[in-house]
């Protein structure tokens, strides 16, 4: 869930990508850094990260305090404040609205200014606890290439909302 001036943006998270310790593509694979400190905090709170120079991504922290692993927040269904979604992504067609890692944090308006937030307390961007998530798929990771071969990547079965190609959403 987004609080934004202008409203609440929010939906249901269907597809994630888990990055755990040791793992060569996590960004805290070589230890700490300026840039991915948050990884580094008690589970629950927010990394964000400029990808690419052109989209921020939104990751979650796993582990407890001192230890760096987190997971990718992919694709959310779109389910409050849509009207939010599509002005600030510039798009009219639900399915894309947060199909995918950058659009996601673009329709929610997510940027480095929320790195290291605790998600799970009431605040501008946070976690919340849905009803049932339905059948869960697994596959490998997505536009990566160390430890390429893990399936670390889950989605909700039959979610048009989730990324990726079809061969990977079976």
């Amino acid at each position: 869930m987004r609080k934004l001036p202008e409203g609440v943006a929010s939906g249901r998270i269907v597809e994630t990508e888990a990055y755990v310790v040791g793992d060569a593509a996590g960004h805290a694979y070589r230890g700490m850094t300026r840039r991915n400190r948050s990884l580094f905090l008690e589970h629950g709170h927010a990394y964000v990260y400029l990808a690419y120079g052109s989209s921020y991504m939104l990751n979650v922290s796993s582990e407890m305090r001192g230890i760096g692993a987190g997971v990718l927040i992919r694709a959310l269904e779109p389910l409050d404040g849509i009207p939010i979604m599509r002005l600030n992504r510039g798009i009219e067609r639900l399915r894309d609205l947060a199909r995918g890692p950058g659009r996601l944090t673009a329709a929610l308006r997510v940027d480095r200014w929320l790195d290291g937030l605790d998600l799970c307390r009431d605040g501008p961007l946070c976690l919340g606890r849905g009803d049932e998530p339905g059948e869960t798929g697994q596959s490998i990771r997505i536009g990566i290439s160390r430890d390429a071969s893990r399936l670390l990547r889950f989605y909700l079965r039959g979610s048009p909302f989730v990324s990726g190609p079809r061969s990977l959403n079976e």
